[in-house]
C-alpha cells in the first residue's frame, strides 16, 4: 500500500470485510517485526453503543486483532481516553471492548489515567500519553463523523484521545484547530482504518447515524481527511486543522492524485437504514428505490449540506437513487443507476461535494 492509496470495501459483514481490507494493504508486511508493540486507537468519545454513530464498531477491532494475531502479532493494547466529563471503561463496557479484550487476550488502556510527557510538535509544547508514545506502530481507527465545532472529525482529530484531560482543556482554549494539527506531528499515524457504518450527521457524541456500510484504509492522514471532507459534501480547505496539518508536513490534501480501490464491486447492499427524525426529514426529498447504503447515504450528507445553507424548500421533486430505477426514465437523480434520467449526475456512488454542486444546479 502507498501513501496515496485509499481503500474502501462496502458491506455488513465488518469483522471479515476489516480482515480482507488488511490483507489487500498487506498490514502485515507495513509492521515488519512480529515483536513491535502495536496500538489500537479507536473513537470512544462517550460511553454509547456504535450504532449511534460515535463511536468505534468492536467488529472492526476484532478483525484487526484476528487479522494481527493470525500473522505472529501478539504485543497488542488497545488504547483510548474518551473526552473530558466521561469514564474510558464505561465507553470499553457500551462498546463492547471487555469481551474483546477477554476473548482474545489483548490489553485496554485507559488514556485518561495514563502518565505522559511534553514534546516539542513542531514549534508548540504538546503533551503525549506515554502509553502512545511507547508503541512502535500505531493503528488509528477513527469514526467518520461531522463535529460541532471543527465540521468534520476523522484521522487527525481522533488522535486528542492519546492526550491527557489537562491537555484536552487547553485545546479548547486555543480553538482546537491549531493545537491538533500540531499534535499530529508527534503522535503517530503508521495505518489508519476508518469506522464509516453508520457515522453521525454532525455531532461527535453521536445521534444522527447514517447507514454507509463501508470502511476506509489510508496511509495519509491528511489525505484521510480530506477524503472525508468531500464524502461528507465539504471542501477540505473548508477544514482549518487539515490545511494546517498540510502545511506542517503530516501529509497531503491533494486527493486528484489518489488511487481509489474498491475491494468488492458490489456494492447492491440492501440492509434496513437506521434514521433518526433528522435523517428522516432529510429524506423526505428523496425517492429511493433499492439504494445501496453508500449511494444513499452520500445524498443524506449532500441534503444535509443543502440545508445548513437553508437551500431546502417544500414543494421540490424528491430526488431518485437506487437500483430499482436502471433503465428507467424521471427528471432528476443521482447515481449510475438513474443514468436515463432527464438529470442524472455519474457515480456509484457519487461524492457528497459532487451532489451538492450538482442539485444546486439542476434541482434547487
Amino acid at each position: 500500500m502507498k501513501n496515496n492509496d485509499i481503500l474502501i470495501i462496502h458491506g455488513t459483514d465488518y469483522k471479515n470485510m476489516t480482515i480482507r481490507l488488511l490483507e489487500q494493504a498487506g498490514l502485515a508486511d507495513l509492521i515488519g517485526d512480529r515483536k513491535k508493540k502495536i496500538g489500537m486507537k479507536p473513537n470512544l468519545v462517550v460511553a454509547k453503543d456504535p450504532s449511534q454513530g460515535a463511536t468505534t464498531h468492536g467488529e472492526l477491532l476484532e478483525g484487526v486483532i484476528c487479522y494481527l494475531q493470525n500473522n505472529g502479532f501478539r504485543n497488542i493494547t488497545i488504547m483510548e481516553g474518551s473526552w473530558v466529563g466521561d469514564s474510558t471503561p464505561a465507553a470499553f463496557r457500551a462498546a463492547g471492548y471487555d469481551r474483546i479484550s477477554r476473548q482474545y487476550g489483548v490489553e485496554l488502556k485507559d488514556l485518561q489515567a495514563d502518565t505522559w510527557k511534553t514534546y516539542d510538535a513542531a514549534g508548540m509544547d504538546i503533551r503525549l500519553c506515554d502509553s502512545a508514545a511507547e508503541v512502535d506502530f500505531m493503528i488509528n481507527m477513527p469514526v467518520l463523523k461531522g463535529h460541532c465545532q471543527t465540521t468534520v472529525t476523522c484521522a487527525l482529530k481522533n488522535n486528542k484521545g492519546v492526550i491527557p484531560n489537562s491537555e484536552k482543556r487547553r485545546f479548547h482554549t486555543m480553538g482546537l484547530h491549531k493545537p491538533i494539527a500540531h499534535l499530529n506531528t508527534v503522535a503517530r499515524n503508521d495505518f489508519i482504518l476508518v469506522d464509516n457504518i453508520c457515522g453521525d450527521l454532525d455531532f461527535e457524541e453521536g445521534g444522527n447515524p447514517v447507514v454507509m456500510n463501508r470502511i476506509l484504509a489510508f496511509l495519509d492522514p491528511v489525505l484521510c481527511d480530506s477524503f472525508v471532507c468531500e464524502s461528507m459534501g465539504y471542501s477540505p480547505e473548508e477544514v482549518e486543522y487539515i490545511t494546517r496539518a498540510e502545511q506542517l508536513g503530516v501529509g497531503s490534501m491533494d486527493t486528484s492524485s489518489a488511487n481509489v480501490v474498491y475491494l468488492n464491486e458490489d456494492l447492491s447492499d440492501k440492509s434496513k437504514f437506521h434514521m433518526t427524525g433528522r435523517v428522516k426529514k432529510l429524506a423526505s426529498y428523496t425517492d429511493g428505490r433499492d439504494a445501496c447504503s453508500a449511494c444513499f447515504g452520500s445524498l443524506i450528507y449532500a441534503l444535509d449540506r443543502l440545508q445548513d445553507r437553508g437551500e431546502l424548500k417544500k414543494g421540490l421533486p424528491p430526488v431518485a437513487i437506487g437500483q430499482g430505477y436502471k433503465g428507467q426514465s424521471g427528471n432528476i437523480g443521482v447515481g449510475q443507476c438513474t443514468s436515463c434520467f432527464a438529470k442524472s449526475l455519474k457515480g456509484c456512488p457519487p461524492r457528497a461535494l459532487d451532489m451538492v454542486e450538482f442539485l444546486e444546479k439542476e434541482w434547487l
